[in-house]
């Protein structure tokens, strides 16, 4: 699960990590009054929308008046921010972040994230802050530090020395370096969390350490023990097929490709992502139905995957195991009937009682359902009617 900005922030100060003063507003009255009342003279206008690169997309202004808050965020408030971690239609900006300027020293980057093949958090630094860490990552990869942390011991003290060590902070910063740190490991831990970002921490004129922007993510399953955060979802910035599709027990992430894909289990769904892509095609999403396939699963998965009107043929790829191939014929063809499909269906069933569902399919009167032979097969029909052909 994802949040804003803001929310990130009041979630670290909650753990000691110092960030500017902001507030957030959703329409033009209510910035200027936050930016009257924080102070100062100068301003930063934020878009709050679920993805980085905010900044490159001209989601991040800088205002030098109160007229200036008043302009850019009635230029924000209802565009379409287009980012590199967006679709090329956007994001809709609801709200913004307005924030107090400050004089910046030095800008750092610092994230912690787990390390599935190690099996343990990850904390990554460097002295580059403030830009693409993909692209420092690539171009000066020695201005990237990592640390991990056994998760048996946790965050200690020599963990954060290393670190400012490695980022060459000198004696009189150190200290409160390995504070932070350890107030951000805590936040992580405490919090099930799948990654936080801050991007550009940076060190101000006078040696304090600020978070000048924080991104967090969250383990969907440890949710259940963390009501207040489960509160802080935006579903405004989320699919709303993914909303529909996780209501009716469907794991569903779109994509941006045109073959539907309906599939029981994960492994099996990333095989059939796959071999699309190597038969030429762009699976359009990832759907999996799980192990007790069904009609009315089936015709869900069917409506939800026609929302996406980029979708120009369905691979249906089911191994019966748990669920027999001829009931899950059955329900392909029943679900047909209860939702519309105007799209050639490519079926492959393989496993319990497989030869008995080909044969209900081929004896079918559904004209729009093709069987197929195996997987290659089924993927080579499935991107051939997606590109129009026959």
């Amino acid at each position: 699960m994802n949040i804003h900005e803001y929310q990130a922030k009041e979630i670290l100060r909650k753990y000691g990590v110092h960030t500017p003063r902001g507030e957030v507003a959703f329409n033009v009255d209510e910035a200027t009054q936050n930016a009257k009342e924080l102070g100062g003279s100068v301003w930063v206008v934020k878009a709050q929308i679920h993805a980085g690169g905010r900044g490159l997309g001209g989601g991040v202004k800088l205002a030098k008046s109160i007229d200036e808050v008043k302009v850019l965020t009635s230029q924000m408030i209802g565009s379409k921010l287009v980012t590199h971690q967006t679709t090329s239609e956007g994001k809709e900006v609801k709200k913004v972040y307005i924030e107090e300027g400050l004089d910046i020293k030095q800008e750092f980057y610092i994230s912690i994230a787990l390390n599935r093949s190690l099996e343990m958090p990850m904390i990554i630094a460097s002295s580059s802050g403030g830009m693409d860490i993909e692209k420092v990552a690539k171009d000066t990869p020695e201005k990237i530090t990592k640390i991990y942390i056994d998760p048996t011991i946790g965050f200690q003290k020599f963990h954060g020395r290393e670190l400012a060590s490695k980022l060459e902070l000198s004696k009189e910063i150190t200290n409160d370096f390995v504070e932070l740190v350890s107030n951000l490991y805590k936040a992580y831990y405490e919090n099930d969390a799948d990654m936080i970002e801050i991007n550009p921490l940076i060190l101000t004129k006078d040696n304090k350490f600020l978070a000048l922007d924080a991104k967090i993510n969250f383990d969907d399953n440890a949710l259940a023990r963390h009501k207040d955060i489960e509160a802080l979802r935006d579903f405004d910035e989320e699919d709303k097929a993914e909303i529909e599709a996780k209501q009716s027990s469907l794991s569903y992430v779109k994509l941006n490709g045109n073959v539907g894909c309906m599939v029981n289990g994960a492994g099996l769904a990333m095989a059939t992502m796959d071999i699309i892509k190597y038969e030429g095609g762009e699976p359009a999403n990832f759907l999996d139905v799980g192990g007790g396939a069904n009609p009315q699963t089936v015709a869900k998965g069917f409506e939800i995957i026609l929302k996406d009107k980029n979708v120009k043929a369905i691979f249906i790829n089911i191994f019966g195991g748990i669920v027999r191939c001829d009931r899950v014929a059955n329900g392909i063809l029943e679900a047909a009937k209860i939702t519309r499909v105007d799209v050639p269906v490519i079926v492959r069933l393989d496993g319990t009682n497989a030869t008995e569902a080909k044969e209900i399919l081929k004896n079918s009167d559904i004209e729009n359902i093709i069987s197929a032979s195996n997987l290659s097969d089924g993927a080579k029909k499935a991107v051939s009617f997606a590109k129009g052909n026959k």
